[in-house]
């Protein structure tokens, strides 16, 4: 069987996501989330000129004044009157600049006896200063956050200034998580001599917690047909299934009869990469499948390079593939055989550095790095210092 390339298994999966359907998301709710059309402003702001210091507005042609004090404009309550020649308002940070002022001078700048004020500044202010102008900030019905952006705190602030209450947002994609292997145990179940505790579903859990998901996991299903069809078969109207472990060709890897089995379908099965070779992508119900491979670490890789983009494209992501950088390699490196190879590594300072193991089950080594070295099938032997693509993690 011809092995399908990375970046060709990544465009199928992506081709055949579909953004999930909009709901509405209150404002304080909608951080994290990918907005799925243009965000534009309902209101000018500032809706009228303000002020950007404390100080005193006047007329710039009666400058150096004096001037006669004659009112006060504050934040959310402003001077009613026309400021007139040799006038001035006693005016706040963010208050409305009144009519006939086109200037605000600074309460240092000034002296003030009484309702008498006089400018005690060497320099004179320039016409216009410390005024915030009417839609300076922005406009009515200008776009303010393009479709496909990941709202941060900062775009919050401005979404809810620009009269937004709610957002209209992808609904949470329903995830369902399974482990497939009889030689599993529950976290923290004591362990016999081939049985290992099932740390995938945990780490698939955590990886999602950064992203606004629905997720059910449904423990460990034994090598069983049956029980592995059932469980498929319960969760088909959830948006993504991904299970864990028997992908591959052995006599207890059931996943692919289990899902045909169910009704479903493969798309495609086994990536040239290393880990991750035996990924089975498909469809079962209103669902899409993953089938992730058992070991941890390619488990962990596959999810990263596959699993994730799914996910970020389900939510409206415009960029759903991981976060990638050049960086020099910290050592020598061998030539690369038949499958592109994600070397777990550490990058620092520019450099990139592979952990001390790379076996597939070395789950110590994976969480000390924080990058995958990506050297394409192929490709020769490679000195300390070379260029090379890093794929960043936990981005």
């Amino acid at each position: 069987m011809t092995l399908l390339p990375v970046s060709e298994a990544q465009v199928r999966l992506l081709d055949r996501t579909a953004v999930l359907e909009n709901e509405p998301v209150g404002i304080a709710k909608a951080v994290n989330r990918w907005t799925t059309r243009d965000i534009r402003a309902k209101r000018t702001q500032p809706a009228v000129d303000l002020s950007a210091m404390d100080g005193y507005a006047v007329r710039h042609a009666d400058m150096p004044g004096p001037w006669r004090i004659v009112g006060e404009s504050a934040a959310g309550g402003g001077y009613a009157l026309t400021v007139q020649s040799g006038e001035a308002v006693r005016i706040y940070t963010g208050a409305t600049v009144p009519d006939g002022a086109d200037t605000v001078v600074i309460q240092e700048d000034v002296s003030r006896e009484g309702d008498t004020l006089t400018y005690a500044d060497e320099e004179s202010t320039p016409k216009g200063r410390n005024i915030r102008r009417a839609g300076s900030d922005f406009s009515e019905g200008q776009v303010l956050i393009p479709a496909g952006t990941r709202l941060t705190a900062r775009h919050i602030a401005l979404a809810t200034l620009a009269g937004h209450s709610e957002i209209a947002l992808t609904r949470r994609p329903r995830i369902a998580i399974l482990s497939t292997g009889s030689e599993l145990v529950r976290p923290g179940q004591a362990t016999g001599p081939s049985q290992i505790p099932a740390s995938n579903g945990a780490m698939l859990s955590a990886m999602l917690a950064h992203l606004p998901c629905a997720v059910t996991d449904l423990g460990i299903i034994k090598d069983d047909l049956g029980a592995l069809t059932d469980a498929l078969a319960s969760v088909a109207n959830h948006d993504l299934i991904i299970s864990t472990g028997g992908a591959s060709v052995g006599d207890h890897d059931l996943v692919k009869p289990a899902l045909d089995a169910a009704g479903g379908n493969i798309d495609f099965w086994k990536i040239r990469m290393r880990p991750g070779k035996p990924l089975i992508a498909g469809k079962l119900g209103n669902a899409l499948f993953l089938g992730l491979p058992g070991n941890p670490v390619s488990a962990y890789v596959t999810a990263t390079l596959f699993m994730m983009p799914l996910v970020r494209k389900m939510l409206g992501c415009s960029a759903p593939l991981p976060a990638t950088c050049m960086a020099k390699i910290g050592t020598d490196m061998p030539a690369v055989g038949g499958r592109d190879d994600y070397v777990r590594s550490v990058l620092e300072g520019g450099m990139a550095r592979p952990v001390v193991s790379q076996d597939s089950a070395a789950t110590y080594a994976l969480s000390l790095a924080n990058c995958l070295i990506r050297r394409a099938a192929g490709s020769p032997a490679a000195q300390a210092g070379e260029a090379a693509e890093v794929v960043l993690l936990d981005t």
